[in-house]
């Protein structure tokens, strides 16, 4: 009996002593934050302490990119460590089906003892039903699978008072990015009270539109006046793609580009917003602090898409851009030691690593099905981490600016596939590692035909993948055809969404036809039994 009570004892030791030993994991997600909006990537306008400490502190990863640059899409892949045509989820297609849901870190994490906690914006619902995404009920989000829910399905407000979870803090803090800190500080309390590791994932509304930042700031950039950038509008377009300059991102957000004082009043805002953030983060970290959890608790700093801020007349992200497709990556391990941070790595990184990397440092092997890469390996060797390059897509829009890319730390290769009488497919090849504003495409320079030649190759190694993995469900088959480089336009022309709108409507109108003349036989039916 002494030898179980023993067994039994130091089973508990074990498991508690295990526990202890994980780390806790704090991810946080702003909403639109392109990387140069950031003090620590190179920005003298802004004022972001909190994240310049924590870049001092942990390592900034100079070249991160959201492999599709859009709020919904991007939050699937951050959640399931997959590129968007796997975990097949964004509008215009369709939720993240249940099935992709349960193999996400934060599942997974709770499966294997994690305390977790979720919230802010989660962006989209997890659901098998058809294709629709106009879900708006709560029960498609997936509120039983985390200890301690705090979300939203759409975007969320700024107003604290409107969001049904936190609510709560809307006295002190009306504006929500504060009272998600708030309700982060009770989080760790509370996780601190079951002795588990804890896990807790913040996605943050800011700096997303409206552009209506907390007035508690308002200080902060009073008389403020920004530089634009140096590709800032139209005149800084003529040498891109014409199809890139067919969507809402060139033709509507006219506040970044009616005039230099809208331009500035926008940019004052957008960058409050993130001073927020900033602020929030400070709350968060003096919290961990104050628990006696800080040297025990890892932080992931990262945004769901960059934004494009007026650069090359662009307003909005989606596109394969830098301002649009890239954000901050800050990682912050206590456990490193002094003398190996505040270090930058250069190398490629992308949405699709931070699952994989969140479970490895949990100690928890990453599914197979992920496509990202643990970044541990990069902080810790970087000379073993071997992957050169992602894709970048953008599967949602109009077909003009619907395309695929692939960039390295030094490249970026996109083709803008679609083509009709206005357009013929183009190819753009970028020198990113000495043109970072890409203001020169150098797919038509002679000198450079070898470079072209490797990136069409590398594009179409993704294109492969693409092909062979991409989900059943919710219209991704279809980019095997339209992202080929070789296709055809009448082969192209059946996947078009302009082509299922217009057969869509031809349909109706036969519907239509058809019920029209069956009530017309009636009618008729109905007369020659009178007579």
């Amino acid at each position: 009996m002494k030898k179980v009570f023993l067994s039994l004892v130091i089973s508990i030791i074990t498991a508690s002593s295990f526990a202890q030993e994980r780390p806790n994991i704090v991810f946080l997600l702003s909403d639109d934050q392109t990387s140069i909006a950031t003090g620590c990537y190179g920005n003298d306008q802004v004022i972001t302490p909190n994240m310049d400490a924590l870049a001092e502190e942990g390592v900034l990863f100079e070249n991160h990119y959201n492999t599709t640059a859009i709020c919904m899409a991007s939050r699937a892949i951050i959640l399931t460590g997959m590129y968007e045509y796997k975990a097949g989820c964004n509008f215009e297609h369709g939720p993240l089906r249940k099935d992709k849901f349960a193999k996400s870190y934060p599942v997974i994490l709770r499966e294997q003892g994690y305390y977790t906690g979720f919230a802010g914006k989660f962006g989209m619902a997890v659901s098998d039903n058809g294709n629709s995404t106009s879900h708006n009920k709560y029960d498609t989000l997936p509120i039983e699978d985390f200890d301690n829910w705090a979300g939203g399905l759409g975007q969320t407000s700024y107003q604290t008072a409107k969001n049904k979870y936190i609510a709560k803090y809307a006295e002190k803090y009306p504006h929500s990015t504060r009272a998600y800190a708030a309700w982060a500080e009770d989080f760790i309390k509370e996780a601190k009270q079951t002795g588990k590791p804890f896990s807790m994932s913040i996605s943050f509304k800011a700096p997303h539109m409206p552009f209506t930042p907390d007035q508690y700031f308002d200080y902060v950039y009073k008389g403020k006046n920004y530089k634009k950038p140096e590709n800032y509008g139209a005149e800084n377009a003529t040498h891109l793609a014409p199809q890139a300059k067919t969507g809402r991102q060139y033709k509507e957000y006219d506040f970044w580009r009616k005039s230099d004082e809208s331009y500035q009043k926008t940019i004052k805002n957008y960058n409050q917003l993130i001073h927020g953030v900033d602020y929030a983060l400070g709350m968060i970290r003096k919290t961990l602090e104050e628990q006696g959890v800080a040297d025990n608790t890892i932080i992931i700093f990262t945004s769901d898409n960059g934004y494009s801020c007026g650069a090359h007349n662009f307003g909005g992200k989606v596109l394969p851009y830098e301002e649009a497709s890239k954000s901050p990556l800050i990682i912050y391990d206590p456990r490193t030691p002094i003398k190996k941070r505040g270090v930058r790595r250069d190398e490629v990184t992308a949405n699709i690593d931070m699952a994989p990397t969140i479970l490895n440092y949990a100690g928890i092997k990453a599914p197979d099905n992920m496509d990202g890469e643990d970044l541990r390996l990069l902080i810790e060797k970087p000379k073993k981490f071997k992957r050169e390059t992602v894709a970048l897509t953008n599967m949602w829009g109009n077909d003009e600016i619907q395309a695929m890319g692939v960039v390295s730390k030094d490249w970026k290769y996109v083709l803008w596939n679609f083509e009709d009488d206005r357009m013929k497919p183009t190819e753009e090849l970028f020198h990113i590692g000495r043109d970072r504003l890409e203001m020169t495409n150098k797919a038509t320079d002679a000198s450079e035909e070898k470079q072209l030649k490797i990136m069409r190759s590398l594009y179409d190694e993704h294109l492969d993948k693409l092909k062979d993995e991409a989900t059943k469900d919710n219209l991704y088959q279809k980019y095997a055809v339209l992202f080929d480089r070789n296709a055809t336009a009448e082969e192209k022309k059946p996947f078009l969404i302009g082509t299922y709108k217009a057969n869509e409507a031809k349909a109706k109108k036969n519907k239509n036809s058809s019920k029209k003349n069956r009530n017309n036989k009636k009618k008729k039916n109905k007369k020659k039994k009178k007579k």
